[in-house]
């Protein structure tokens, strides 16, 4: 008879699993909202919406992850912030609709899991869900022995949400006169990591506990700040103004992103001297030798969701999302694109 070779002797440890889940269950469960069925655990998570909120409702679901991103929470043993990302990253995706997010899931792989890296980043998970008022009601975690490096891990986000019909942000509602309004960015969000490290680490050898003159973050604190959930400002905004269209900026910028929330007839006319550019952005377009069109093409450039409407509702939203502690401003106007061959984005 051969020798026993159990699960564990092959890397995958069940129980150190379960009991790495179970150190997070207050967290996970802090984030149930009354639609949330059932218990964790389980096969399947299930959730009950409240359909009585609306007449004609729509089922909307985005999925991301955070990318290199995680090279950096790797290389400085921070986990905490990355698991707000995943969540950012797929909530403000669902926002853009006009819906609202009601439940998340997540998917965790590692070679081996690493119980204080997993418990910070479902922590994170779990603190990004209750700022966007969803529920985290069920994931996997997949111990994947020799398949990623010692330390660490990958992220997959999974995010359902619900809106009425009448109400779904389309590229129908935007014209010619409306504002576009920029609301800010809390730095480089989740996107465009590979081309920070090549600039930054690689090329310029910076550490990440630098200090660039005036700030006041390493640069590792830097690059780790989480990306900003825009949910409950944006949906408590959608309640009383009607939005006609919005854009979150992610991979592909500005010239990758607004394009896909406006009509072939129109186009969006960007003033980049509207707003103070965080240095954060200054410092890579020096390092990296970029030019403008380079930069606005990759990054946020410190706008990180972009609302476009009626000039006649501008000041009243800026003062709705001021109250909610967001930095707001116009940066641009809609107008008429009278050849398909013009640019759907001019920035100046």
């Amino acid at each position: 008879m051969s020798k026993k070779i159990t699960y564990r002797d092959a890397g995958v440890d069940t129980d150190l699993a379960d009991r790495a889940l179970a150190s997070v269950t207050s967290k996970i469960q802090s984030t149930f909202t009354p639609g949330v069925l059932g218990n964790l655990g389980g096969f399947a998570a299930m959730f009950r919406p409240n359909w009585k909120k609306f007449q004609d409702p729509i089922l909307v679901s985005a999925t991301d992850g955070v990318g290199t991103k995680l090279k950096i929470a790797f290389m400085t043993g921070i986990h905490n912030t990355v698991g707000i990302d995943l969540v950012a990253m797929n909530v403000n995706d669902l926002l853009v609709t006009g819906a609202e997010p009601l439940f998340f899931l997540d998917y965790f792989a590692t070679g081996k899991i690493e119980p204080s890296i997993f418990n910070s980043v479902l922590s994170g998970i779990a603190e990004g869900c209750v700022i966007a008022g969803c529920a985290l009601i069920g994931g996997e975690t997949a111990e994947m022995p020799d398949f990623y490096p010692d330390g660490e891990y990958d992220l997959a986000g999974f995010c359902v949400g619900i809106l009425d019909r009448s109400n779904a942000l389309d590229q129908s509602k935007v014209r010619s006169g409306d504002i576009l309004l920029g609301i800010a960015s809390s730095g480089l969000h989740s996107n465009g990591f590979s081309l920070v490290r090549k600039a930054l680490l690689e090329k310029e050898k910076y550490s990440l506990d630098y200090k660039f003159p005036d700030s006041e973050k390493t640069l590792g604190e830097e690059l780790l700040t989480p990306t900003r959930i825009y949910v409950k400002p944006v949906l408590s905004l959608l309640e009383k103004i009607s939005v006609h269209g919005m854009a979150h900026i992610t991979g592909g910028g500005f010239y990758g992103n607004i394009p896909r929330v406006l009509p072939d007839n129109v186009c969006a006319h960007i003033d980049s001297q509207a707003w103070e550019i965080p240095s954060v952005f200054k410092i890579l377009k020096w390092h990296a030798g970029l030019d403008d069109f380079e930069m606005f093409k990759t990054f946020n450039m410190g706008v990180g969701m972009i609302m476009i409407l009626a000039e006649v509702d501008t000041d009243e939203a800026m003062k709705i999302l001021r109250e909610n502690k967001l930095d707001v401003l116009r940066i641009g106007v809609v107008k008429e694109r009278t050849n398909q061959s013009d640019p759907k984005v001019i920035i100046k």
